[in-house]
This record gives C-alpha cells, structure tokens and sequence, in this order.
C-alpha cells in the first residue's frame, strides 16, 4: 500500500474477502514476533500505515472512498473482493464518473494461474467498468503492483478528476515484488493566455454579468482565488454542487436564490468548473422579454470537459486558479461596463426568496410541512457542519434551504443521482472532518438503501446525526404521476420507525410528529455522540415547487 499512501490515502474503505488479504496485511502493518517473559511469544499485529474501515456492502465502501476522495481533494481508495466484490461498487464508481471525483477501487480477481478453469467469482472485470472510469486495467506481474497502484492514484486524481479501477489476480497478490518507484505527481495544466483574455473582454463588455461556480472550483482548490476575483470584479455568483460555500452564506454577490431571474436576464454567462448539463439548462441562457440570448463562456480543468452542444463565446481549460486569476489581470479599460445595478437586482430578488421561506420554515401544520425540519435545522448548524443529503424530494428541500458557510461542505449524489449514497459519505465525512458537525439527511426511500451500514457507523465508533423526511413514499415519482396520469401506482411505502432499525443497529433515534418537537429532537441528535436518527413523518401532500422555484 505504499504508492497508496504515497498519493496521500489514509483510510482503505473495504468489506473482508479472500482475494484481497494480502492489501489488509500491507495496509495494517502484518504481525510481528514479541518475546514474553518466560522465553513464550506471541504475534502481534504492527501499527500500520493505513486505517481499516470495513463495511456491510461493498457499494457503501466505494460511496465513502468516493466522498473521501471529495472531502480531502486526493483519490479515495476502496478495495473489494473479486467478482460480486466489484459488480456491487459499479453504481458507485459511475457516480464518481459523473461528479468528477477522484477515486480508486482495487477488485481482486481470480489467480491468473487458473484463469478459464471455472475459479470461484472468475470475471473479467475491467470491460465491466472501462466506460465509467478514466482507466481500468488488470496488474498480471508482482513486479508491477506498486507500478500500477501509481498509475491509478495518478490518473484519478489527475484534472479533470475520476475514477480508475485496477484489479490484481489473487496469485499475483500473494507473490512478492519489487517496491518500485515514488509516487508520480500530478501535472498542473496551463491554460492559454488568448482564452484567459477573450474571456476577460467578454466580461469587460458585460451589462448583465453572471458565474457559475461548480464543484471543480472545489476540487481544483480554486475557491479562494474565485472568491477573490468575483468580489474585485463586483460579478454576482450561482454556486452550484460542491462549489457551494466559495461563497458564504449571506454574502453580497450569492444570488443563488434568484437563478432564475439571473439566467433568464443574463447577458454574458460564466460556468467555471460544471458541466453543461440539466442542472443548468444545457447551456441556454439569456433571452429574456425579447432580448439575445447571452453569450456562454465555459471554464473548466481539462479540454475535455469543455461543452461541445453549446455554441460558446469563449473557453479556456486548464488550472482554474490560473485562469481566474488570468481573467481578472486582464479584465478592465475604458471599456468596462458597469454593472453594479444589475447585482443589486440580483441580490435583490435573492433577499426576498430567503424572505418568503420563514413563513414555510415556520410552519406549525400537521401532518409536518417538510420545511419545517430546515427551519429548525439551519441554526444548529455549525459554520464547519458537513451536509449530506440523499434523497430526492425532500433532500430537494434541503438544497434550497441550506447554503453552507464553507466551500467542501455539501455532499450529494450529484448529476447521475444514485440514491444510497448516504451512509458512504457520511462515514467518511466522519472520519475526514472528525471535529465538524456531520447531518445526513435522507428520504424514506433512500434510507431503505443503505441503512444497514448504520451498524458500520456504530462498530468504528462515528457518530452521525441522520434526519429522514418520512412521507411515506417515492415522492419524487408519485406527484409527477399523479399530474400526468391522474393517479400512481408503485409510490407508497410504510410509515417505517427507521429510528428503532438505527437502535437495533447499536445506535439511537426517535420519531417526531409534532413540529414543535424538531428542535428537541436534534439538540438530542447532536449531543448523542452516538449514530442518532431522527424519523421526522411530514405530509405527503406536499412536493418540492419544481416549477415555481429560483432553484
């Protein structure tokens, strides 16, 4: 495990299987020969270089490494047995592929020397995975496992960011090699000087400005730099996925709330560090009461990750630092337009959305208004708290609701919205931020995929404070049923106690039906310092306003 923890790994997310036993033994050190008194020994276990957290499905452990490979900024690393090991981690590393996170998984396979016999779980894996990962590749020499462990760490967490599976025939495992080569580092592309300055005379021209800032500003470590340039420049800011906190809440230019106003008016548009995808109407903006529709600009870490569907004013790819800070040296002249009213607009219109939430926040209805549960959350939360949401209407609820303090503080499933997410990335958040406030919020749907790890959380010792949105079905599908069809079939589950299925696990919980006992519920959650769920029945009745929302 030495090229793992050459890249900066410190925790191998795994669950125990045979193929894979020499990767615990390098991770824990092996076992050594101690004299006792008497001339007796013993073997006992070495202080290892790697921490150990074992799970109870493997796709929770390639959920945690992917988060941790969000959280930390360098690869996570989850390694799984051979066969269903691997084929239980696919949903996981696809996610990893769509959110652009830095991840390893290493799959044992079946020892080379019996390959085409029949050996238990005998599966070529990388064809399984190859179109959702940056590379996937077999190791078929000890001599190459440190080689190959470099080249996937490298490739992961090289920009744009993703995950590399590797798996090492059990044979191979089980031989001794050479320790190969240091760790190779990971190259910092240069973005072109013309792009950086056709950008910036976008801007100068701009009457009605707007940047978007995604999760790469995150992962590329840029967030400061964005904060810089946006501020010295007055340009009012969406964040959008992991690039949400670059901002802080309650900061002037954070107009996320009026997203809509802001792209419809919009006449000059920068994505820096997110794709072009739904989350941001493929790219159309602008247009507005008859006006153009607004020139595109797209920044992102690699070439690769540039929009081909939209036709842009301009692009640049490369450090997103450097591009930043590029466009702001060359931004200004004669030229500049100012647009200070166009931000205030802006904020403006954000200041009143955040205003007509207190009433909902507020809310003493019963059955529970879900944005009941936000209203009593937000202020327990801690500026360095880590939100996880998993889910999808009431986790909706949440992304409207929550602006984190903190850049690196919001987890979700991101574009591929894989549910199950949950408890990977909480445990890992856990362990990642060990000081820090951990909340997973999940809906009742999503908990039914990954609660049983709840009994990981307890065996570990990490302490999560999860809150369920139950109400009682698939909500997300079931109110877009019911409008298109008039009815819904297959969208109702039982109103399920998920907090006696968390004290059965070892931890605690209770459930709340009266809005007015929220509040005590997650003062109990927080200072439990045990995993502490908090089952929350709300309405039913109620959807996430998809078509009357800013957000």
């Amino acid at each position: 495990m030495g090229a793992a923890t050459a890249h900066g790994a410190s925790v191998m997310w795994t669950l125990s299987g045979a193929h894979v036993f020499p990767v615990y033994d390098a991770a824990v050190g092996g076992r050594e020969t101690v004299d006792l008194a008497g001339g007796d020994t013993m073997r006992a276990q070495r202080e290892g270089p790697m921490r150990l957290v074992d799970v109870r499905h493997e796709s929770t452990a390639a959920f945690a490494a992917e988060a941790t490979g969000k959280l930390t900024r360098t690869p996570g690393l989850a390694v799984v047995t051979a066969g269903p090991g691997v084929t239980n981690t696919v949903s996981a590393i696809t996610s990893a592929w769509f959110n652009g996170s830095p991840l390893v998984v290493v799959g044992g396979r079946s020892p080379a020397g019996r390959w085409g016999q029949g050996a238990l779980q005998e599966l070529d894996h990388p064809p399984l995975v190859a179109g959702v990962t940056k590379q996937a590749f077999t190791v078929t020499e000890p001599d190459d496992v440190r080689a190959g462990l470099d080249r996937a760490f490298t490739e992961a967490g090289t920009p744009h960011r993703g995950p590399v599976f590797v798996d090492i025939p059990m044979d191979v495992l089980f031989s001794h090699g050479t320790a190969g080569a240091a760790a190779t580092e990971i190259p910092v592309s240069e973005p072109d000087p013309e792009d950086v300055d056709r950008i910036a005379g976008l801007l100068s021209h701009a009457h009605r400005p707007v940047v978007v800032l995604g999760g790469d500003v995150w992962a590329d470590g840029a967030e400061r730099t964005a904060r810089s340039v946006v501020e010295e420049l007055g340009l009012p800011v969406i964040a959008n996925g992991m690039g949400r906190g670059a901002l802080p809440r309650g900061h002037e230019l954070l107009v996320t709330r009026a997203r809509g106003r802001a792209f419809a008016g919009a006449d000059v548009v920068v994505v820096v560090g997110a794709p072009l995808d739904f989350r941001l109407g493929y790219g159309t903006f602008g247009g507005k009461d008859g006006a153009p529709p607004a020139q595109v600009v797209h920044i992102a870490d690699s070439s690769a990750q540039l929009a081909r569907h939209v036709d842009l004013a301009a692009a640049a790819a490369g450090d997103l630092s450097g591009i930043l800070a590029g466009v702001a040296n060359c931004y200004g002249g004669p030229s500049t337009v100012d647009h200070s009213d166009w931000a205030a607009e802006l904020r403006a219109a954000h200041r009143a959305a955040v205003a007509s939430d207190a009433e909902d926040l507020a809310s003493s209805a019963d059955p529970i208004h879900p944005a009941r549960i936000y209203g009593e959350l937000q202020p327990r939360l801690a500026d360095d708290a880590v939100v996880i949401g998993d889910g999808g209407d009431f986790v909706s609820f949440a992304g409207r609701y929550i602006e984190p303090a903190a850049p690196g503080n919001w987890l979700d499933p991101g574009p591929y919205g894989c549910l199950g997410t949950g408890l990977g990335y909480a445990m890992a958040a856990r362990v990642a931020r060990p000081s820090s406030q951990v909340v997973l919020l999940m809906g009742d749907g999503a908990a039914g995929f990954s609660l049983m790890d709840v009994d990981t959380l307890v065996r570990h010792g990490l302490p999560v404070v999860m809150v369920v949105g139950n109400n009682r079905s698939w909500a997300l599908e079931k109110h877009p049923m019911n409008f298109l069809y008039g009815y819904d079939v297959i969208a109702d589950l039982n109103p399920t106690r998920y907090d006696e299925v968390v004290t059965a696990l070892g931890g605690a919980g209770e459930t709340v039906t009266d809005p007015s006992d929220i509040g005590g519920a997650l003062d109990r959650a927080f200072a439990a310092g045990v995993p502490y769920l908090v089952n929350v029945m709300t309405d039913p009745t109620i959807a996430y306003p998809r078509s009357t929302t800013g957000v």
